[in-house]
């Protein structure tokens, strides 16, 4: 029992699920039960925010909407600048699959739970992604055709049931002919997740998948896929209800007719979880599918069974093995043998197994290639047993925990591959060895990015599974400064020295060292209120030494999270009949251009501001949407202007994702038009171009060059992947983008010939036409240093006036006019004053 009870605190602290952080020892032993769960683990977290408020995302939508993004990708011209990966590649992520050419094992195919296919044909010194045009890249299971590895199938969808990675469920099936190089979509996109999949070992054209359905509700769609025709059509030869779907399979090596199906009951709501019920039970087939029968398993009868893992001896075929979790205390219940083709069990002990409350999370049990009395376990460790043993033996040293898939060389012992929540490692000799970890695969999940500013090489990210991670600025090197699922982190770009980082819940540390150690920041009062699986905490960009915190109220420091105070009432509440959990702030923003200005948003889509400190807080989010706000940000030098962006997808009618104010909140304008309807989680404002805006979605990033009058899609070879959060560094032009599932990338931000200012001397600071190129409407936007007479007229490239826009005084700072042409061609505005000049070409499309 201490062996279990060491193993649950260790997994709970290093937020393997999220369940809890190391904020408290005594918190180290409380997980959830299986019919509930903490507020916003990963899972719930991705989710809520996208589903609030029906509860439910609807496929249909999502899917037009990645549709919609792949649409204007495929527009954009070529010649646009480029994303570059930075890392990190040795953290890894979650394996979810693995698959090894059978007639060459240096050629290995990778499922990453949110990050694509990734393939090596020289034994993992070198990966490239090879399914990034997919409509999904959370992976399920990958299968090669033992008679022609060349044919691939991906199953999308991750079929774990946690972690994060399950917003959205999968987009079907795809298949490849050519080793990865093409994909087909071959259908079932309603189906879900993906448990398992079985390329018949004679013919590529025959399949089976195993299905788990949509995790967040129920559906028909749901069992044991076969098809005969390589995926043009299926037929769902096994279906068990609408909340259960098939979660593993096994096939007879030699009697190709005979199969075994594990079936698992599966209910989640965003306040519910259910692993488990009486449908949940192993099936075979001896007729290659058509018809099935449901075995015994010596269990009471009744029983709630939850995850059911299954492996077939290939020594002794008619050997089975089965794993069984408990659909009540999700520990396992038992692990059996059956040496009858299932007709009959035997148990086998469970001593000597590293037990936690969520064995659903791995659910993968293998029979040795070479030893039919050997089997392995996939757990939070990988554990062996030989028939006749008092116990189980870990065998694995050095590795991440949370196992998920186990390769054995059939032929070569010696040959070994494990996927966990760390990646991919590789074993050589006997399971006694140490691993060796793959340092090679971009598969993290960021939730956030930050860049030092005095040191722009180095960033900053929290991580789901991984902490809080830093990049070195000797080596480029990532390494953890922070465990449990990394949040908020935060540079003080006046002293670096000043570092921050979050773990979940908002529980907040703050370090003097640059990062190398911490110490508590968290607001104690705040512990006894709502505070969201991401805490917004903000640095005050005039004040850094000002930091402010949301929980259910406004923390302040002012001393750099040593001392906080409560300035604002409660802001956060459960909505009124409600039966989900919410209620607390999810973003924060401060005004550069005047420090009293602060909103607050929440996740039920409340709104508020104070513009004296939070003395007082007025709410302003009429006519938005009713949607989880997801960021906030403040114009950096006109208070009156700032814009918010929210998560969630429509239902039925459209829903606008970005809204702009120009009076504090008083009035709202949708600038969500061209964009694809996908959740918005970040938008930066470029601080030396604020009329540059930049959107991290749940489709890529995008960028305005008008204020959102109009958005495209921003560089090339951002793959499709949830982006959480972006960063801007001003002096170097850089946006760094922090994503879920393909690690971090960065991009250099090139300024139009167009945009560029032209000939600007005197009083003038800056003058810029923007959007340019225009379609009907430009506006000139000119900063004076000082008080000027000028004259700013429009003229055709022959000298020709086309229109006057000023003539006269203007005071110091901001001033804006519009120009509206017709025809086509290209103009010159000319700015003339008796200290200054400047001259803009502006270009209509």
């Amino acid at each position: 029992m201490n062996r279990v009870v060491r193993f649950l605190a260790f997994i709970l602290c290093i937020g393997s699920l999220g369940f809890n952080g190391c904020q408290e020892s005594s918190d180290l032993l409380q997980a959830p039960s299986s019919d509930e769960s903490t507020p916003h683990s990963p899972e719930d977290w991705m989710y809520r925010q996208r589903a609030y408020p029906h509860g439910r995302i609807r496929k249909d939508i999502y899917l037009q909407a990645m549709h919609q993004w792949q649409a204007l990708r495929n527009a954009r011209s070529g010649g646009q600048q480029d994303w570059e990966p930075v890392g990190p590649l040795a953290i890894g992520g979650r394996i979810t699959s693995l698959a090894v050419d059978p007639t060459d094992d240096q050629t290995i195919f990778i499922g990453a739970a949110s990050g694509g296919v990734f393939k090596t044909t020289n034994g993992g010194q070198n990966w490239s992604p090879v399914f990034d045009g997919a409509a999904s890249l959370s992976i399920g299971d990958l299968a090669l055709a033992p008679s022609d590895p060349q044919i691939i199938y991906v199953g999308t969808g991750e079929a774990n049931a946690g972690g994060g990675s399950l917003a959205y469920d999968g987009a079907g099936i795809y298949k490849s002919t050519d080793g990865g190089t093409n994909w087909t979509p071959l259908g079932l996109e309603n189906s879900g997740s993906t448990g398992k999949m079985i390329v018949h070992p004679q013919n590529p054209d025959r399949v089976y998948v195993a299905t788990m359905g949509e995790l967040f509700a129920n559906n028909s769609e749901r069992g044991l896929y076969r098809t005969i025709n390589g995926g043009q059509s299926w037929e769902q030869v096994l279906y068990i209800s609408d909340s259960t779907g098939v979660i593993d399979l096994a096939i007879h090596p030699d009697q190709l007719d005979i199969l075994f199906a594990a079936s698992w009951e599966r209910i989640r709501r965003p306040n519910r979880r259910q692993y488990g019920g009486t449908t949940s039970a192993i099936y075979r087939s001896n007729d290659g599918g058509d018809s099935w029968q449901q075995l015994s398993l010596p269990i009471a009868p009744n029983r709630r069974l939850g995850r059911i893992g299954l492996a077939i001896s290939p020594v002794n075929p008619n050997r089975i093995y089965a794993s069984v979790v408990d659909g009540d205390n999700d520990l396992l219940l038992g692990i059996y043998r059956s040496d009858n083709l299932g007709q009959s069990w035997t148990d086998l002990p469970l001593d000597g197994i590293s037990q936690v409350p969520f064995m659903w999370w791995f659910g993968k049990i293998y029979a040795d290639p070479v030893d039919a009395d050997r089997v392995y376990i996939c757990g939070l460790e990988v554990e062996q047993y030989r028939l006749g043993d008092e116990q189980w033996e870990t065998i694995m040293r050095g590795s991440h925990v949370d196992q998920h898939v186990l390769y054995i060389e059939p032929d070569n012992a010696s040959y070994l591959l494990l996927g966990n929540d760390g990646g991919l490692y590789r074993g050589t000799g006997d399971f006694t060895t140490t691993w060796t970890h793959f340092d090679n695969l971009p598969i993290t999940q960021f939730y956030t990015a930050e860049i030092d500013f005095q040191q722009p090489s180095r960033l900053f990210g929290g991580t789901q599974d991984n902490g809080s991670l830093r990049r070195r600025t000797d080596s480029g090197q990532w390494e953890q400064i922070l465990g449990g699922d990394g949040f908020v982190n935060l540079v003080d770009p006046s002293d670096p020295r000043f570092v921050y980082a979050e773990s979940q819940y908002g529980n907040f540390r703050r370090s003097t060292s640059g990062g190398n150690q911490f110490s508590n920041g968290t607001p104690i009062e705040s512990l006894s209120e709502n505070r969201n699986w991401k805490t917004p905490v903000i640095l005050d960009p005039n004040t850094p030494s000002t930091l402010y915190y949301g929980a259910q109220r406004v923390f302040r420091s002012t001393d750099r999270a040593v001392n906080w105070q409560a300035i604002s009432p409660i802001l956060a509440n459960t909505p009124p009949g409600s039966n989900l959990v919410y209620g607390s702030i999810t973003s924060l923003a401060v005004s550069p251009a005047n420090s009293s200005v602060l909103y607050a948003g929440t996740d039920e889509g409340s709104l508020f501001l104070t513009t004296n400190d939070g003395n007082d807080w007025e709410p302003i989010d009429q006519n938005l949407p009713g949607r989880w706000i997801t960021s906030i940000s403040a114009h950096p030098t006109d208070q009156r202007v700032a814009y918010v962006t929210f998560s969630g997808y429509r239902w039925n009618d459209y829903l606008p994702h970005v809204f702009r104010t120009d009076d504090q909140g008083q009035t709202w304008t949708d600038i969500s038009a061209g964009l694809p309807e996908v959740p918005v989680n970040d938008i930066v404002i470029r601080p030396d171009r604020p009329e540059e805006l930049f959107l991290a979605t749940d489709a890529g990033v995008f960028r305005s060059e008008d204020e959102g009058l109009s958005w495209s899609v921003l560089g090339q070879s951002l793959p499709k992947v949830v982006v959480n959060d972006l960063v801007y560094h001003q002096p170097t032009q850089t946006l760094v983008a922090g994503t879920y599932g393909r690690s971090m990338y960065q991009i250099t931000i090139e300024d139009s010939p167009l945009a560029v200012d032209q000939q600007v001397r005197g009083l003038i600071q800056s003058a810029r036409a923007f959007p340019n190129p225009f379609r009907e409407q430009s506006r000139i936007r000119i900063v004076l240093e000082k008080a000027e007479n000028l004259n700013v007229g429009i003229y055709q490239l022959d000298g020709r006036l086309v229109q006057t826009l000023h003539e006269g005084q203007l005071a110091a700072g901001v001033h804006e006019f519009s120009f509206r042409a017709g025809g086509s061609g290209s103009y010159i505005c000319r700015i003339i004053g008796r200290e200054s000049r400047a001259t803009l070409l502006l270009s209509r499309l």
